[in-house]
């Protein structure tokens, strides 16, 4: 077992920005898999006081096991950032869909579709102790 660090990766574009950092695309070098990688900036969580979030964070995606829910791959921290490296949802986040697949919304079975995915996802979470926001 080697330890991971930032060089156990290759980066690529961004996927998302939060309160703490963005979320970037990364590729293992060694085996080519592809993840997402979420870098909370050590000076935001500080600045914010979210060191328990960030901790509380990490542990919870170590806990759960679902295809509905990202989970934590590895962990590595550099000078300036905590990184947790995340399972990757193929196809993009939702908000990118409703707003950018053509007309805004979608049809009802559609809807339905994603609802289902979304209550999986929960149920998981509630049955591992976990409440979401």
């Amino acid at each position: 077992r080697q330890s991971v660090t930032k060089d156990t990766f290759r980066q690529y574009r961004i996927l998302g920005k939060g309160g703490f950092g963005e979320v970037c695309a990364c590729q293992v070098r060694a085996t080519g898999k592809m993840y997402a990688c979420k870098k909370l900036e050590k000076k935001r969580i500080k600045k914010r006081k979210g060191e328990a979030m960030a901790l509380n964070e990490k542990q919870i995606l170590e806990k759960v096991n679902s295809r509905f829910v990202v989970s934590l791959a590895y962990a590595y921290e550099t000078k300036d950032v905590l990184c947790l490296v995340l399972t990757i949802m193929n196809g993009g986040d939702l908000k990118f869909h409703i707003y950018n697949m053509g007309n805004p919304g979608f049809e009802d079975e559609r809807v339905a579709f994603y609802a289902a995915e979304i209550c999986c996802g929960l149920q998981h979470l509630h049955q591992e102790g976990i409440v979401y926001r």
